[in-house]
């Protein structure tokens, strides 16, 4: 039978054989459209014999318009075979198009990570791939070639990746959500400055461990003793004005504010303690019953301790016509260091005896008497942040600063600083302190609470800096030292909440900024 035969069909209700386009004649009403179409001969491949297949019409298959049921060829380099050059560059480039188009959609709604990799699985890359097959549903054999015989994978269906759109969505959104969320919480690190935003030239500021000459209050007036004399620095506008002189021979020996900052407290040299009222700048009392130089004052709403070189403490109420409370009288030496809880319901004092004391208001004797420390004991700082922490730092001998609690009146920790301690102040914003040494090294450091870790060393000082006070709204300090300088530094964050600080936040106060 000849390839010609394969147009010929048999007629099922006649005898009779005709060719494609004849009309049965006993049919006279059989419409044109209905003729009968040439059914495939296919040829076995066992044999060279051939089947005939009968039916009403030929549909032929047009699979190779789905993409995803496309034939794609294995990495083997066949240029010669003519059939998988039937593409032409025009289809390649509109499905190349239509990809690129597919990626962009999904990389605006699942990310860009997700739609570049179902780009890559799609496309082949013309370097790797020599050929392309864009034909599907065909079963014959012609054109069939020896390696496609010998490979039995030389065919193979293209799988479709297969991505969870709508979970990818979710996972991507809520991984930008997350990031955002983790973004917004994370805070820059603070930068702390090498340098002092300002500096004030302090002459005869004494170059003496055992006294305290400088004090900020909280009205923003900074108080400091310089000789004889007490001078007063407004913060706000830069006025300094000369507040009192002692007598002939005599010497400033210390200053303290009041909590409220409108009366200063100055130790004298001969013992006396006077109260100023900075409003009016009159000297409203004068308080006798020390025999040495009163080193040091601390403020208790109307209640006032004074230490003194006599060894004791006098505890007044300046509001009494007959003022004592207390005479403390349990050091040894002279009483450097004194300091009220942030509560008010507790005092800690220091010696020169190398001793710590801590005593209660309700109490005629101390609480505790601690020995720790191998030097006097002047650097004394309560913490705002947690009740009954208190911190304080040893002299030349010991270099160490310890931290207690006082309610349960024992030692929690001790750090060597390598140098002699002589301020301590914790901030009020933040869960930090800052110290400040004199032998041998004469610097600031910033330390980050508990873990001790220094944040920061500052070190324009040239004499040992004696002196700390901190502002009022807890972002600045000053210094002072033997250098005979007042320097500003901006160490510690702004209060962000009354919550944060026992004192209240910045907003109680006036904006430190104005003194620049």
């Amino acid at each position: 039978m000849s390839d010609l035969d394969i147009g010929r069909v048999q007629n099922t209700t006649q005898d009779s054989w005709m060719i494609e386009g004849d009309t049965p004649k006993s049919d006279p009403f059989r419409r044109e459209d209905d003729r009968l179409r040439p059914p495939p001969v296919i040829k076995s491949r066992s044999d060279n014999t051939y089947e005939q297949s009968h039916m009403d019409r030929f549909i032929p298959c047009r699979s190779y318009l789905e993409s995803s049921h496309s034939l794609i060829l294995n990495n083997e380099e066949i240029k010669s075979n003519k059939s998988f050059s039937d593409c032409s560059d025009a289809s390649r480039d509109d499905r190349s198009n239509k990809q690129n188009y597919n990626a962009l959609l999904e990389s605006q709604f699942f990310g860009e990570d997700e739609a570049l990799n179902e780009m890559n699985l799609s496309c082949i890359d013309q370097s790797d791939q020599t050929s392309h097959s864009c034909f599907s549903g065909y079963s014959g054999t012609q054109g069939t070639t020896k390696a496609q015989k010998e490979n039995k994978n030389f065919l193979r269906y293209k799988k479709k990746k297969v991505t969870k759109k709508y979970n990818s969505g979710v996972t991507s959104m809520m991984s930008m959500k997350s990031d955002t969320y983790n973004h917004a919480k994370i805070k820059p690190a603070r930068k702390i400055s090498k340098l002092p935003y300002k500096v004030l030239d302090a002459p005869q500021l004494q170059d003496d461990f055992y006294l305290n000459l400088v004090d900020w209050s909280s009205s923003n007036i900074l108080a400091v003793g310089l000789g004889t004399e007490v001078y007063v620095w407004n913060a706000s506008t830069s006025k300094v004005t000369k507040l009192c002189q002692a007598a002939y021979g005599d010497s400033i020996s210390s200053v303290a504010w009041s909590q409220k900052g409108k009366h200063l407290s100055v130790g004298i040299s001969n013992g006396e303690t006077q109260i100023w009222d900075i409003n009016h700048l009159d000297c409203v009392r004068t308080f006798d019953g020390h025999n040495g130089r009163v080193g040091a004052c601390a403020w208790n709403g109307s209640i006032l301790a004074t230490g003194s070189r006599d060894r004791r403490i006098l505890v007044r109420d300046v509001r009494a016509n007959d003022p004592l409370i207390y005479d403390w009288n349990n050091h040894k030496q002279e009483v450097c260091g004194l300091k009220w809880s942030p509560d008010n319901q507790q005092l800690a004092s220091g010696g020169n005896d190398n001793k710590l004391l801590i005593w209660s208001v309700q109490h005629k004797d101390p609480l505790k008497k601690f020995s720790d420390h191998c030097a006097a004991v002047k650097a004394i700082g309560w913490s705002p942040h947690q009740h009954g922490l208190l911190a304080t730092g040893g002299g030349t001998a010991d270099r160490c600063i310890k931290f207690w609690n006082t309610l349960t009146l024992e030692n929690i920790n001790s750090i060597d600083t390598g140098s002699q301690v002589c301020n301590l102040a914790f901030s009020k914003s933040v869960n930090e302190l800052v110290s400040t040494h004199g032998y041998s090294q004469n610097q600031i450091i910033i330390w980050k609470y508990p873990s001790m870790s220094k944040i920061a060393t500052l070190t324009r000082h040239t004499y040992r800096v004696l002196f700390l006070s901190l502002s009022p709204d807890g972002q600045t300090i000053v210094t002072g030292a033997g250098d005979e300088t007042l320097r500003f530094w901006d160490v510690f964050p702004p209060c962000e909440s009354k919550s944060d600080s026992f004192f209240g936040s910045s907003s109680d106060f006036p904006s430190i900024t104005k003194i620049r």
